[in-house]
C-alpha cells in the first residue's frame, strides 16, 4: 500500500510544499515513485512522519530531528518512549501555567493584595498583574465584580490558598466524572455543577443559575479558560459548560 504526497498531507495535517521541503532536505524521502514520477509514500513513512512531526510538535529543529532518527543505534520503541516522557514534562508544565493563568486572572478581579512573596509562592511564575486591566474591562462595571472585591478584600494568603484548592477539588471531581462517562446531563455532573455555581456564591459573588450558565459558555468561548479546564482533562470545558445548562434547566 502506498500513498500520494496529497494523501500523506491530508493525513497528517501538513502541506505538500512541507512534504516537498523533507524530501529534498533528506529528512523524509518517499520509498516509491509512480510511472509520472510522483512521490509514493509507505506505511513506513508514514511512521516516520509521525516521528517527525512529534520531534517538531515539542520544539526540536530539523536537523536535530534528522539527527534522532538516522542514528542506527536507536530502538523507534525508544523513540516513542522518549517522546511520551517529554509531552507528559509538557503537559505537566501546560497544566501548571494554566492553572497559574486562571488564578491570576481571579486573584486581580477579587482584588486580592498579596506581597510579590506571596503572589509568586501561591500563583508560581505567573505574575497576577498581567490581567489587571482585562479584568478590570471585562468585569469592572458589574455589580458581581464590585461584591467579589468587597468580599475578599479581607482574604488573607491562607484564606486564598484553601479556596483555590477547594475549587481545584471540584474541578478534579468533574474530570473524573467525564473520564467515568458520566454524560453532562447525568445527576451526578449536574451536582457538581451546582456545587460549582455555589462555591462562586460562596467565596466570590451571588452566582444566579443564569450568570452561571454564563461562565460556563466563557469556559469555550475564551481559549484561556478553554486550556484551564482542558489541562484537567480533555473535553472538560465543554462538558463543564453543558452541565452547567443541564443544571440551570433543572432548576428552571
Amino acid at each position: 500500500m502506498s500513498y500520494s504526497v496529497g494523501q500523506v498531507a491530508g493525513f497528517a495535517g501538513v502541506t505538500v510544499r512541507t512534504l516537498h521541503h523533507y524530501d529534498e532536505i533528506g529528512l523524509l524521502v518517499p520509498s516509491g515513485r509512480s510511472h509520472a514520477g510522483h512521490r509514493r509514500y509507505s506505511d513506513t513513512d508514514l511512521d516516520r512522519l509521525q516521528q517527525i512531526l512529534f520531534y517538531r510538535q515539542l520544539g526540536f529543529p530539523l536537523d536535530e530531528v534528522a539527527s534522532l532518527l538516522d542514528d542506527p543505534e536507536a530502538d523507534p520503541r525508544a523513540h516513542l518512549r522518549r517522546q511520551h516522557e517529554l509531552l507528559t514534562a509538557r503537559i505537566a508544565r501546560l497544566q501548571e501555567m494554566a492553572a497559574a493563568v486562571e488564578t491570576a486572572m481571579e486573584a486581580k478581579r477579587m482584588g486580592i493584595n498579596l506581597t510579590p512573596e506571596e503572589k509568586f509562592e501561591v500563583f508560581g511564575d505567573a505574575d497576577p498583574e498581567q490581567y489587571a486591566q482585562e479584568a478590570e474591562r471585562r468585569w469592572g462595571d458589574t455589580e458581581a465584580y464590585r461584591e467579589s472585591r468587597r468580599r475578599s478584600a479581607s482574604y488573607t494568603k491562607d484564606d486564598w490558598q484553601r479556596i483555590n484548592d477547594e475549587f481545584s477539588a471540584i474541578h478534579a471531581r468533574m474530570g473524573d466524572l467525564l473520564a467515568e462517562g458520566h454524560a453532562a446531563d447525568s445527576q451526578e455532573a449536574m451536582d457538581g455543577a451546582e456545587e460549582h455555581r455555589l462555591f462562586i456564591s460562596r467565596f466570590h459573588y451571588e452566582c444566579a443559575h443564569e450568570t452561571h450558565t454564563c461562565l460556563g459558555e466563557m469556559y469555550v468561548a475564551d481559549e484561556r479558560f478553554t486550556a484551564f479546564y482542558e489541562a484537567i482533562r480533555p473535553g472538560l470545558a465543554v462538558y463543564m459548560r453543558d452541565a452547567i445548562l443541564a443544571n440551570a434547566a433543572r432548576h428552571a
